[in-house]
């Protein structure tokens, strides 16, 4: 039973830590009217399989922004947008320096693609360095709670986990008093416990 309460008692701490973090996840994001920030590093989601294994699909990675971005080599793995205007973490297969303008080309690819991507990325593109820092699945959840229905489902949770909480605290509360009653009811041994002893 011991054992039993521990347990309860790490997996009901895990959902209250995850659920802080998504908290603070789109408070600060909505804040800064873009993707969240932790400790300088900005947290981006992963919702494509193109970096499988290394990144799994529904991931969250670190990036680490800023500096610079003519700097990368092959090898190294950069967040960038695409000409659609769509961020991509990709691993760097070749680079090529432009001493006289000062930016450098990268031609990138997906480690689980059979090729390189089509169009090459100016260094004026990159958004940052990925960092090797990657929660596997939080990105899912992350998505949707920077989403409209997310938002308004994480503004209901908290209050309903409250009254809920609560409602329990209050259950354990009377029950506790109702068995302490009893207790002290049989052992006093006040009054008729049936209507047969009163009789007689």
């Amino acid at each position: 039973m011991r054992i039993r309460k521990i347990v309860n008692t790490i997996i009901s701490t895990l959902i209250l830590i995850v659920f802080l973090v998504l908290i603070t996840a789109v408070v600060i994001s909505k804040a800064s009217g873009g993707e969240p920030t932790f400790f300088g590093y900005q947290i981006k989601t992963v919702l494509s399989g193109s970096m499988e294994p290394g990144i799994q699909t529904g991931s969250i990675v670190g990036i680490k922004p800023g500096g610079d971005m003519s700097r990368f080599q092959k090898g190294d793995v950069i967040t960038f947008l695409n000409p659609d205007n769509i961020l991509i973490t990709h691993r760097v297969v070749a680079a090529e320096l432009n001493s006289a303008l000062g930016e450098a080309s990268y031609t990138t690819k997906g480690d689980n693609n059979d090729s390189a991507d089509t169009a090459a990325v100016s260094s004026t593109n990159v958004v940052g360095e990925y960092t090797g820092v990657t929660v596997p699945y939080v990105g899912y959840a992350m998505s949707f709670a920077v989403s409209k229905a997310g938002s308004v489902v994480l503004m209901i949770i908290p209050g309903l986990l409250l009254l809920l909480y609560a409602l329990y605290s209050s259950w354990k509360a009377v029950a506790a008093l109702e068995k302490k009653n009893v207790s002290s009811s049989a052992t006093s041994g006040g009054g008729p416990d049936t209507l047969t002893d009163l009789i007689q």
